[in-house]
């Protein structure tokens, strides 16, 4: 059976995505590969495939059950014999996979990472014959990925294990140029065929809002989506909880998912999801990984994520059919706060983490979280800003992000930012030490915040300078001059200092001229609307019937079978049953002006 015979009797497809054949036609050649393609761009196809056509049995190394158990769902529903091997089976399951393994019943096992080095595994892995090994989710490899996990290094030991090296497939969504030479590296792949098909997806609109009430401006979102399925993602599973039961109240048909949940209910709100009983899936970024829903036509962020990779990945749930989606962002500053508690919550409670690498993966992750804020606080091209972070070329605007069609007019700011930044220095000076934007704010507003009196900056030539300005505005301004790169702020401890581009500004009387949103549908407090007509209430309904039906005869929906103590969890390390035996022994104005392109009091702005 040649390629393309099977791309149609198994896939069901007639020809191959962007970037496929190319990654296909490089590892049934023997050759290593290295595909950086899109949530939803077919990655898992082009090792799926040559699965097939190659002798003996692939190795794909999978970092999550709920995504190996899915995977392997489909490959047998599409009548391809696959395995996998986890911490969820029984010790009877185990033994009769390693058996059908040995005896050749698989095309594809899947396995992971914790796993590779085990006794039993090494065992069964030198009797067979492996012409390839897929690495999935490869980013994890690298501290400069968005989710380093040390068990991925294992893989390069187990490789020089094998009698014979097989070829190598490593396979990303999301992956920079500094992630992409590392999982060369560190994988050690020979001259690998690279595709990188581009992470641009033009059917999705991206929009960042600050609004003044979150919980206003999401209902009304919303509403303005009567009859589309979508997700809400939070950061923490209480926000989850607050955000279903706001929806609910509000009559939306909404369920939700997060680790606290346990698994039959999971299950259960995850399937009436995918059915579309409930439209509307409020969750912790638990959800969503192997899980393939092609209508949904939103994906809105209650908070901001920790890192861009994880943002795009996110976002990139909607729109799988290729219909236009939203992928809209509701930023306030306490966003900033919350990523950072994550951040030093999670590295802390990875116990495979060695203090060196912790403060390593801290580093890189607030590195990260700089940039994530940046995309919130930037009035460039959303798309475009997306596009830089992952190295790829594009146009000056897109014509379609929340961005490019916004209607500004430019305003003088220089006399507020002089206030500021005289602020920032008499603040250090006086204490010897830098203060965040909060205290700033607050001295600048000139309110009698406790804080504030204790240090002493009531009595500062700088104090109530701006006290006809509430305090969430000049700290809005704050963000503004730092992102324009007048201030700085230390990523760890929160401190706000200037740079020596500020010495202009107060010094040089350097003008400041800001780019300002006028007011829009978002800047007010939201109402509720009534709801729209629905177009045709029986197709609906029999739409969603097919859907439910489609499901059931699919084998249902697999719900993620085991969760550690982070939201997005591994599967577990090995257990005394993965030291089996293995039978047979063979498993980017005017002169001295400075336009800043950020977002100021505008649009729904908090």
């Amino acid at each position: 059976m040649d390629k393309l015979a099977a791309l149609r009797q198994y896939f069901g497809f007639s020809e191959f995505r962007a970037g496929q054949q190319t990654l296909i036609d490089a590892v049934l050649s023997g050759r290593d590969a290295l595909g950086i393609m899109p949530t939803g761009g077919g990655k898992s196809l082009c090792y799926e495939l040559p699965a097939l056509l190659l002798p003996g049995i692939t190795l794909v190394v999978s970092p999550l059950i709920s995504l190996m158990k899915d995977q392997v769902m489909a490959l047998r529903n599409a009548g391809i014999p696959a395995g996998c091997i986890n911490s969820s089976m029984s010790l009877d399951e185990l033994r009769e996979t390693y058996r059908d393994a040995h005896y050749g019943a698989y095309k594809l096992l899947y396995v992971a990472p914790e796993r590779l080095l085990t006794d039993g595994f090494c065992a069964l892995a030198q009797e067979l014959e492996i012409p390839l090994v897929a690495v999935d989710e490869a980013h994890c490899i690298s501290q400069w990925g968005q989710d380093f996990r040390p068990s991925y290094l294992k893989i390069v030991e187990f490789l020089q294990r094998l009698p014979h090296r097989p070829a190598v497939a490593a396979f990303t969504a999301t992956a920079t140029a500094q992630v992409r030479a590392d999982i060369i590296r560190i994988l050690q792949l020979h001259e690998p065929e690279t595709v990188v098909t581009g992470f641009d997806r033009p059917n999705l609109r991206f929009e960042v809002l600050r609004p003044k009430d979150k919980r206003a401006v999401l209902l009304q979102l919303l509403a303005e989506r009567r009859d589309k399925s979508g997700i809400v993602y939070c950061a923490t599973r209480k926000t989850v909880e607050q955000v279903c039961g706001l929806l609910q109240e509000a009559g939306f048909a909404a369920t939700r998912y997060h680790a606290g949940l346990d698994a039959d209910e999971r299950r259960e709100n995850q399937e009436t999801f995918i059915c579309d009983r409930s439209p509307i899936m409020a969750a912790t970024n638990a959800f969503g990984m192997g899980i393939d829903k092609s209508n949904v036509s939103y994906v809105i962020h209650y908070n901001m994520p920790k890192s861009l990779e994880a943002y795009y990945q996110e976002a990139g749930r909607a729109g799988r059919d290729g219909s236009p989606a939203d992928c809209i962002l509701l930023y306030s500053p306490g966003d900033v706060t919350t990523a950072k508690f994550l951040i030093f919550n999670s590295s802390a409670e990875n116990e495979e983490l060695t203090e060196e690498a912790r403060q390593a993966v801290q580093t890189q992750d607030l590195a990260r979280l700089e940039s994530m804020t940046g995309y919130c606080k930037t009035q460039d091209c959303l798309r475009g800003y997306l596009l830089d972070y992952f190295g790829q070329p594009h146009e000056k605007t897109c014509s379609n992000c929340g961005n490019c069609q916004a209607d500004y007019e430019t305003r003088d700011l220089t006399r507020e930012a002089q206030m500021i930044l005289s602020c920032v220095v008499r603040a250090r000076n006086r204490l010897g030490y830098c203060v965040g934007s909060t205290i700033l704010s607050q001295t600048l507003h000139g309110g009698r915040a406790a804080r504030v009196r204790e240090l002493g900056l009531d009595t500062l030539p700088t104090y109530g300078l701006m006290s006809t300005l509430p305090s969430t505005q000049i700290r809005e301004w704050i963000e503004l001059l730092e992102h324009a790169g007048y201030l700085k702020a230390d990523p760890v401890h929160g401190g706000i200092d200037t740079t020596p581009k500020a010495a202009s500004v107060l010094f040089s009387g350097e003008q400041v001229l800001t780019r300002v949103r006028r007011a829009s549908h978002m800047e007010a407090r939201p109402q509720k609307k009534a709801a729209a007509p629905r177009a045709d209430e029986p197709l609906l309904a029999a739409l969603k019937a097919l859907r439910f039906r489609i499901a059931q005869e699919q084998g249902g929906i697999v719900a993620p079978q085991r969760f550690g103590s982070r939201e997005d969890r591994v599967v577990r390390g090995p257990k005394a049953q993965d030291r089996l035996p293995v039978f047979g022994r063979r498993d980017h104005q005017p002169p001295g002006a400075v336009v800043v392109q950020v977002a100021v009091g505008r649009r729904g702005e908090r």
